[in-house]
This record gives structure tokens, sequence and C-alpha cells, in this order.
């Protein structure tokens, strides 16, 4: 590695990022710039400036990220309906894009050699940060502290703060689940968590309530979407990060988006993780919603053919990729007539859809009627239709290809 003069480092103000500060300031004898985002994770961030001034940092930036990430990452992802394996709405995978690319600002501002997070060697999130570095500027150095030290645990850690003198909470009894938060959700991975037999504790969560414990009236809300994106809730207009703070709010209370999984991490290794992502659930629901009746038969079902690829490239770190880039293209595509009004009822942490409406709307009710159509539907053209379908099959069973073997 090229000579250190200066370095970025991706700071939370907690221990692992408050000994990073310190060792990379001693390791590499290098001047530390930190950067803190808000991007909606529910604590203060501003403690994390006189946590960096103790440790003797000149440039610290501290900055609200929450509209750029719901805006420009949250919204086109959702945008094409995505889910990775089956389940995971992606909170953690699509923050780490937008982390990536202001350190990558922020190190062409200050002139710093190199960028660093504090990922460790076992996750995804090292892949995702240092892939989307690389694509904004290929001649960054990152540093990546537990790939290099010996401080692999959290009493080490502590022991380091002890001796040099770094000022940091200690906790009593056993090491909190490791949490990850932002607007569209929170994680938890650890402790109990790592046997996946063991259910999870019911305190543990923090954004919902129980389904047991929700209301038992159920609550009604009207979502407006333009182009595919909400813009307002029950006829009034909000900003992004307001449409998802507020569904946030309406789903945790209703029990909504509680999620228990194992996932396969691109490293290689299986990993449990349990998330709340109450306002993404929602928002899911109700986008199948309004696609429903606005999009094309052929564009949806290519757009669901596509996105589990989609949904790899985001959770591997492939945001700032080619690929990625080509896909979301496609799909803003589509989303021109994605437009209209979705009406969703939420009990009990269930989300349904009981109504839908859009000017762009597809659904013909004259002909889908089961009424007298006066003629909109000729029922005998379907004959024609399934014996041009069948030809090939009839063909083969004529041949003697039986499918009964």
């Amino acid at each position: 590695m090229k000579e250190i003069n200066k370095v970025v480092l991706a700071y939370s103000g907690g221990l692992d990022t408050s000994v990073i500060a310190k060792w990379l300031a001693e390791t590499y004898d290098c001047e530390v710039v930190t950067f803190t985002a808000d991007l909606g994770q529910g604590e203060e961030v501003e403690p994390a400036r006189a946590k960096a001034e103790a440790l003797g940092i000149k440039e610290i930036y501290i900055e609200d990220l929450r509209e750029e990430f719901v805006r420009d990452f949250v919204f086109p992802m959702f945008r094409a309906n995505t889910v990775y394996e089956g389940e995971y709405l992606l909170g953690t995978s699509i923050a780490r894009p937008l982390i990536s690319k202001r350190l990558i600002e922020i190190a062409n501002e200050t002139g710093a050699d190199a960028i660093s997070h504090g990922a460790t060697g076992k996750g995804n999130d090292q892949v995702r940060f240092e892939l989307g570095a690389y694509a904004l500027k290929p001649g960054v150095q990152v540093i990546a502290p537990w790939r290099e030290w010996d401080l692999n645990s959290r009493e080490k850690l502590l022991a380091y703060c002890e001796e040099h003198d770094i000022q940091i909470e200690k906790k009593k009894g056993k090491s909190p689940y490791s949490m990850d938060a932002n607007l569209l959700h929170i994680s938890y991975e650890g402790d109990v968590l790592e046997d996946p037999w063991t259910e999870a504790e019911d305190d543990m969560w923090r954004w919902s309530v129980s389904p047991e414990n929700a209301p038992d009236k159920a609550l009604y809300i009207n979502l407006t979407y333009e182009k595919g994106d909400i813009v307002a809730i029950d006829g009034k207009e909000m900003t992004p990060a307001e449409v998802l703070t507020y569904l946030n709010k309406v789903g945790g209370d209703n029990g909504v988006g509680r999620l228990d999984i194992v996932e396969n991490r691109y490293v290689g290794m299986k990993a449990r993780g349990c998330y709340e992502t109450p306002g993404g659930t929602i928002m899911l629901k109700g986008h199948r919603a309004i696609e429903s009746i606005t999009l094309d038969r052929e564009v949806a079902h290519l757009k669901d053919e596509l996105m589990p690829r989609y949904a790899k490239l985001i959770y591997n770190g492939y945001w700032w990729s080619p690929e990625r880039k080509m896909l979301q293209k496609m799909i803003d595509e589509s989303q021109g007539s994605v437009n209209g009004r979705v009406r969703l009822k939420l009990y009990k942490g269930n989300v349904a859809v009981v109504g839908r409406e859009s000017k762009d709307s597809l659904f013909d009710a004259n002909i889908a009627t089961f009424e007298d159509d006066a003629g909109a539907y000729n029922q005998a053209d379907a004959e024609g239709f399934i014996k041009l379908n069948a030809l090939r099959l009839r063909i083969a069973a004529d041949k003697g290809r039986s499918i009964l073997d």
C-alpha cells in the first residue's frame, strides 16, 4: 500500500469506529477525517462530533442524507419490487452505495488518499463499501481494519480504549445484538440469533409491536403514486423521507414488517438476521397493487423475471455497476404509467390491498365482467387460441412422447 497521508473514515461514534479512528492515526501516521451520515437511524448523530473532537479529529463531516437516501436509492429500488431470496427488502444493502458515494466525494474535497470503514471481514458490507469506492474512484486506497488488526473481540476493543484513553460507553453484561438502522429498516444479528432454532426475544424488536398486541381495529391508508413513487398519503403531499417515516410509524403501530430469515451472504456463508421494515413492507404491497392495473402483462412479467438479478446486484454491492444502471433505466421506463391510488388495510401484522384506481388503468370492466358484456369480448375466439397453443402438445402426443413416464 502506498503512503497514506489522509483517510476518510465512515464514523458512527460507537466503540468500533472510535477505536478505528485512533488506530488509523497511529498505524498509518495519517490525518483522519470522519464522516457521519444521518440516514434516519433514529438516534442523534451530532454527538459524534464531540466524540471525534475528543479523538483529535480536525475535519468532521456530519450530514443529513435522509431525503437523498429515500429519493435516489430506496424509491428506485422499490420501483422494481425488489426482494432478495424471496423475503429480504435490502434495508442495509441499499444504504451502502450512498455512504460510499459520500466517502469518495469527501476524499476528493479534502485531498485524502484513502477511505476506511468498520465492516468486518466476514460480512457483505466490506464488499459493498469497497466495490462502490473503486467504481467511483479507481485509484482510491481502502483500509479495512478488521482485516488487519488483532482486536477481534469486544473485550480487546475495550482494553484498547482504556490504554489510549478513548471515552466510550461501557455496557454491562452480554454484548447487545449487532444492529444496523436507517430509514428503511433496522436489523439484528448475533447473540441468541446465532442459533437458527432459537426464537428472537420479544423485547429485541424496537420499531414495531407484536401482531398479537397490535390494535384490534384495522387502519386504512390511501397511497397516491406518480411514475411509480408515492407522492401523497391520505391526500397529503409528502417528500420521500416523510413518506417512509410516516409508513414506518403506522406500520410499526400495527405490527407490520417483522422478518426472521437465514440468508446467503455474498462471501459464502449463511447468516441469520431479524429485520423490521414496516414502511418498506407497505410500499412493496402498494406498488405491486398499482402496477397490477397500470402495467402491460408482458412488461410486468419481464420485470418479475429480472427482479431477482437486480436484487442480487444490490445485495452483493453492485449498485454502481453498468448492469444495474442498465436495468434501472428499463425499470424507470416502465413506470411512466404507474400513476393512481391504492387503498390498504393494516391489521395485526398484515397488509391487505382493498382498492386501486388509475386514469392509466388497463383494467376494462366491460371486458372482464361476468355479466352481459354487449359483445366486448367474443368467447368463441378462445377456441382457436387454445388449439393453437395446444398444437405442439398434440403433435408430441401423436408421436408417442408420453409425459406420464
